[in-house]
Formats: structure tokens, sequence, C-alpha cells
């Protein structure tokens, strides 16, 4: 908490803009709102103020983070077609991020709203543990649930013989659409 004391309206949301343009690692909702001793929902109206404004905040599972189009402008991207089942996430994230592939998201064609992207900026093992852990203490639902299974990903890697390795191993997990 700011001194315990409440921080209000625009000087919350500068600080808030600060510690996420400060650190690369999210922010939780929750860890914002007790830093200016404010309920999680005010967190959650002041990052829609902030993205209004423009600023390119996005929400991940592990909280907020500032996105700085920083990459390696070496780095190979591609769009890949996957399709599983619930039980089958984990091998799909560790399959990628062991072969150093990154997954920045997660997409699908829902019939009424057209493409639905999650931004999701997993890199590692850690990072899919903690996306894992949530999903199964929220007990949410993965957006591929609406598309029976299929979803498409933006995944990245320092190497285009990483993305093809990444690939032929999800296709030998049976994951990987073709």
């Amino acid at each position: 908490m700011v001194d315990g004391n409440k921080v209000f309206g625009e000087d919350r949301r500068n600080l808030i803009l600060s510690w996420l343009k400060q650190d690369s690692q999210p922010f939780s909702g929750k860890v914002l709102a007790e830093k200016t001793n404010v309920s999680r929902q005010a967190i959650v109206q002041d990052i829609s103020l902030l993205k209004a404004r423009g600023e390119p905040i996005i929400a991940t599972s592990r909280g907020y983070v500032y996105y700085t189009d920083n990459k390696n402008p070496t780095a190979f991207t591609r769009v890949i077609a996957v399709c599983h089942q619930l039980e089958d996430t984990a091998t799909e994230l560790y399959t990628l991020v062991d072969h150093g592939v990154k997954i920045r998201n997660v997409m699908v064609e829902h019939p009424i709203y057209g493409d639905l992207t999650g931004s999701l900026m997993i890199k590692n093992r850690l990072d899919a543990d903690a996306f894992l852990q949530k999903l199964h203490q929220t007990d949410a639902t993965l957006l591929s649930k609406l598309t029976s299974g299929v979803h498409l990903h933006t995944i990245e890697a320092d190497t285009q013989e990483q993305l093809e390795k990444a690939c032929d191993a999800l296709k030998t997990e049976s994951i990987l659409l073709e």
C-alpha cells in the first residue's frame, strides 16, 4: 500500500501505469489493489480507462503487463492451428516452450463475435505452470471450448528450426492441425 492510504483516480492510474512500464513481470489486479488500497474492481476500471486512452496494456492469466513490441527483429513468428481437449493443454504448452517457443496468444473464431484473441505470453514452463494453475483455481473455460478444441496460436522463436521442431512435436502429439 502507498502510505496505507487510498490512492485516488488519476493519481492511481498514473501509479499503475508507472509500475507496469517499469516491470516486465505481470501485476495481478489483487496486487495493484493492495498497493493502492482500493478494490480489485477499481483496478479493472482503471485498466479499462488506460486502455481506452491507447495505453498498450494487456491482461494475461498472470496479470496485467505493459506491452512493448521490443521483440527480437530476427525472431520468427508463425500462426498455427491446433486442436485438443482440456486434458491435453499442459502437453501443448510444454511441447512448445520446451522447444524454445514463446506462445503469444490464443485465437478462436466465434460465430457471433468473430475473432476472439487472448494474450498468453507464455515463454517457459514456469509461465505454463502459472497458466495451468490459474485455470484450475478459477475453474475457467478455455476459449477453445467454444470451438470444440480448435484454436490458433501465434508463436515466436529465435530460429526457424525451433518453430519446425515444435510443430513436428505437436504433430507427434496429434495436436497440430494440418
